[in-house]
């Protein structure tokens, strides 16, 4: 178990109510929040975690627009449409984590 996902587990094994009521919250935002499909709520969400590089976030939600039904190439498109406001850098380690999720590269770290 990563680090992320063991932080979480503590998060939800020690603050359980409040853990619950935030993904209440964030469940009610994503389905009755608005009138956008559920594959366009999915992209805007990888271009949101694109953005706040936050990988974690990003597979997440890469995962979730695939089982929605979107395909690999919308996903890639969403994040590629991010560039031209967060940074080229920023689209490029998106750009990987989707590779990394598809099963096309596998993700490593640079060493200067």
């Amino acid at each position: 178990m990563d680090t992320i996902e063991s932080n979480l587990k503590y998060f939800m094994e020690n603050h359980g109510e409040i853990y619950e009521a935030y993904e209440h919250y964030g469940k009610l935002l994503h389905t009755k929040g608005g009138p956008l499909t559920e594959q366009s709520r999915w992209l805007i969400k990888v271009a949101l975690s694109t953005a706040g590089q936050n990988p974690y976030a990003l597979k997440t939600h890469i995962k979730k627009a695939l089982k929605s039904g979107c395909t690999r190439e919308e996903i890639e498109h969403s994040i590629l449409l991010s560039a031209s406001t967060v940074g080229f850098p920023k689209m490029m380690e998106a750009v990987l984590t989707l590779r990394e999720v598809m099963g096309e590269t596998e993700k490593t770290v640079m060493t200067e």
